[in-house]
Parts: C-alpha cells; structure tokens; sequence
C-alpha cells in the first residue's frame, strides 16, 4: 500500500492528471452529441432504404437495452484512450524524470513495484470510469427521455453495460502500463500508444467493412482481434446480429491484459534501468 501511495503521490503532485480531465471532459461532451444524434435517428426510423439483415440490426440497435447501454457508456472511445494513456505516464514519468533508480533503490522488488503501478492505474481508471458514468446517468437520461424512451436507470443490461465499461477502463489502464514499460521513452510511447489506437481501430473498421463485403459477414468476427474494437462490444447492452458475443469481446480483453500484465512485469524484472 506505500508504494500504492507513492505512485499517486507522484500523479497527483503533477499537472498530468488535470490536463487528461480537462481533454476529457469536452470529448466526452462530443461523443454524447454523436450518440444523441444516432439514439433520435434509431427511434424516428430515419435510416432510409436498407436490407433486411440491415434492418434487424438496426432494430436491435434501437431496442431500449442497447440504447440505453450505449449513452450510459458514453465517452467510452476517448476515455480509454486517456486512461492508457496515463498508464503509460505513469511508468515513462520515471525514465522521463530520472527518477527510476530511487524508486528501485528504495523498493528493489521490482515485481512489487510494478504491481503498485499497476494498481495506481487502476485507480485512475475507476476516478475517470466514475466521473463519466456519473455524467452519463445524468445526461443519457435526458437523451432518452428526448426520443421518447424511458430514462432504462432500472434496466439490467443497461448496468451490466456500465460495469463491463469499468472492467474495460481498468484493463486498459494495464495495456497503457505494458506500453509503458515497453517503449522507456514518454514521448515514444505516448505517441506509439495513439497511433495504436486511434490508427487499429479506424484502419480495422475499414479493414473488416471491406473484407466483410468481399468474403460475408462472418469477418466481422475479426473485430474481436482489435482491442478498442473489442471494448466496444462489450458495452453494446444487446446482442446485434452479424456481430460476435459480447461476452467474447470480454474474454479477448481479459486475455489481452493478462498477456500485457505479465510482459511488462517480466521486462521489469530483468532489464536494466540505466
């Protein structure tokens, strides 16, 4: 618990954890207009000439499970996106200030350090996932309510959405870590995280529309190798047809974290730190 306390020493005596809330807070506001516009489009019908595969999609999209697991999970994209991010701060910060030799003199146990970090991650996870949430019952509320939809704040799918999306902002917390001690340079690793996520994500959609209009819908399965593209699923709140499970875009997540964890634990122990 020291070295816990240590690690949020460190972030909270900086300007890092202010800055990611202040970025996050207007993209928040931005994809809450984007999901508002697509909830009053599902509800009106408003999407034109479509097949009948498309149509049932887009039925299941507009049901009040998935509407309502989709607003109460707004800010999801960028929200991970900030959180691997100081993941990544988190253990870069160290090599950045030179402070990584005190840390392990201090602590040798390389492992339990890691173990902190990784725990001091999660915890910023859980501040942004309950600053969010709290927005998102507020204001996907009013949304739905807006489109002729009940508020859905007693709707189980609804809250298992909420606590797949927490599961997702603590997992990717741990990937931002793995990255992390992976790349020891802050910028390198920062800007290699972005482009990861913000590049994998956009190049699959595009990757698997086209090879999906190729070769049938069973490519959409790919999305599942994609790890953005994965927690997205997760918080879908209904099952839409032509996509996998939701339950698989967890067990890829989990799988993916406990690969990470275990990487940059390993690295940790065995590189060295000069």
């Amino acid at each position: 618990m020291n070295l816990v306390r240590s690690e949020l020493l460190k972030i909270r005596t900086t300007n890092t954890w202010w800055i990611f809330a202040l970025i996050t807070l207007p993209l928040w506001a931005l994809t809450l207009l984007i999901n508002w516009l697509q909830a009053d489009a599902l509800t009106s019908n408003n999407i034109g000439e479509v097949t009948a595969e498309q149509a049932a999609q887009f039925e299941a999209a507009a049901s009040p499970d998935a509407l309502s697991s989709n607003l109460f999970t707004t800010g999801q994209f960028f929200g991970l996106l900030i959180v691997m991010l100081l993941g990544i701060i988190v253990v870069t910060s160290e090599f950045f200030h030179q402070t990584v030799t005190t840390t392990f003199l201090t602590s040798p146990h390389r492992t339990a350090v890691m173990v902190a970090k990784l725990v001091a991650a999660g915890v910023l996870a859980l501040l942004f996932w309950l600053v969010t949430t709290a927005l998102n019952l507020v204001a996907g509320s009013a949304v739905l309510n807006a489109v002729g939809v009940d508020s859905q704040l007693g709707n189980d799918a609804a809250w298992r959405a909420i606590g797949l999306n927490l599961l997702a902002y603590l997992l990717w917390a741990v990937f931002g870590v793995g990255i992390g001690v992976l790349i020891r340079s802050q910028i390198g690793a920062t800007v290699t995280g972005i482009l990861l996520y913000l590049g994998g994500s956009i190049g699959a959609i595009f990757v698997i529309a086209i090879l999906a209009d190729r070769w049938g819908d069973w490519i959409n399965n790919l999305q599942l190798l994609v790890p953005s593209l994965a927690s997205s699923l997760m918080v879908t709140g209904a099952d839409i047809p032509g996509n996998p499970p939701r339950w698989a875009g967890a067990a890829v997540l989990i799988g993916y974290a406990v690969v990470t964890g275990v990487v940059g634990s390993l690295l940790m122990r065995r590189r060295d730190i000069s």
